[in-house]
């Protein structure tokens, strides 16, 4: 295929400091993978600011393009499970870590990290969701094996956030009665629309308590602070309760003892979006393009340009962000 210039996010280390800037780059450069897309739209998420500003746990190597997510059309494939003209999305693996991502108008990937968009699901909506609404996807899938709607409320922490927005969405459309845990008491009529049928302040929430274990209040949990406020959620479980974690944005300690595991029975569940399996990966985002398509899933979010996400991935290291920003690519 002839070589196409297309426009970039570039992240450069100069003298010790990472600078994104705005460049022409070249689809003959990206050697990576035998299936290339033209991206439509990509989300911001965390670890996408945490690349951009230097953390070498997600990014090893610059210059570099982040963008954990993409959506958009197969333009030149070697894979016989894919063909030019699909319609697709990529999110998780490597990219936009260590392999050029999402903010750009061009991603060269291997075919078993592209997922086909379901039907019911526009690239738009799918990057709505993206990688934080699959991670919520993915923790309501496993809170249901083990806890139903008529056994007590589930608590939802960083409820304003990508996943705890779209966790509170899923929760409520599935019949549960949830609680959000959040820092911004400005934004309560928003975690209201998502569902929440009630909300916590997250420093009342967050208060260390040195007990073992505390009353039981709540039959589940879905976590992205992690720290005191994981510990108080587990201390908290019913009997046979279930919380799942991932993000740990505030701190990835626990500072407890087992004697809630034991005495309660009580399971802790880690989420990961970025391996999971292609097979589940595919049946997952059929099953949030149907039934478990969120009823908001237009309300939730924010649409910017690629001019703006130097801005916006600030806003997210600063905790400013709600629900989901999405970035149109074309």
């Amino acid at each position: 295929m002839e070589n196409i210039q297309y426009n970039a996010l570039v992240v450069s280390e100069i003298e010790g400091k990472f600078i994104q800037s705005l460049q022409i780059k070249n689809t003959n450069d990206l050697a990576f993978g035998n299936v290339l897309i033209r991206v439509y739209y990509s989300s911001i998420n965390y670890k996408d600011a945490l690349s951009a500003s230097g953390n070498i746990g997600v990014t090893k190597n610059y210059p570099h393009t982040p963008g954990i997510d993409a959506a958009g059309i197969i333009v030149e494939s070697e894979s016989e499970n894919y063909h030019i003209g699909d319609e697709v999305i990529v999110t998780g693996y490597d990219l936009g870590m260590n392999t050029s991502g999402g903010f750009s108008q061009y991603i060269r990937v291997p075919a078993e990290w592209v997922v086909k968009l379901p039907n019911g699901l526009s690239l738009k909506e799918a990057m709505i969701i993206g990688t934080a609404g699959f991670t919520a996807g993915i923790s309501v899938l496993r809170l249901t094996e083990l806890v139903k709607p008529t056994e007590g409320k589930i608590v939802v922490t960083g409820a304003t956030g990508g996943v705890g927005s779209v966790a509170l969405s899923l929760l409520s459309k599935l019949g549960y009665q949830t609680v959000a845990v959040s820092g911004k008491e400005s934004e309560n009529p928003f975690l209201k629309s998502l569902g929440a049928s009630s909300i916590i302040s997250r420093t009342n929430f967050q208060a260390i308590d040195k007990r073992p274990m505390l009353s039981a209040q709540y039959a589940g949990g879905i976590d992205t602070v992690g720290g005191p406020i994981l510990e108080n959620i587990l201390k908290t479980l019913q009997p046979l309760g279930a919380v799942t974690t991932c993000g740990s944005v505030s701190s990835t300690q626990l500072n407890m003892t087992v004697f809630p595991f034991i005495l309660r029975g009580i399971t802790l569940i880690g989420i990961s979006a970025q391996n999971y399996p292609s097979q589940p990966r595919q049946l997952l985002w059929n099953k949030l393009a149907s039934e478990w398509k969120p009823n908001n899933l237009l309300e939730i979010y924010k649409e910017i340009g690629l001019e703006d996400v130097k801005s916006t991935l600030d806003e997210i290291l600063e905790g400013k962000l709600k629900g989901r920003t999405i970035v149109n690519m074309k």
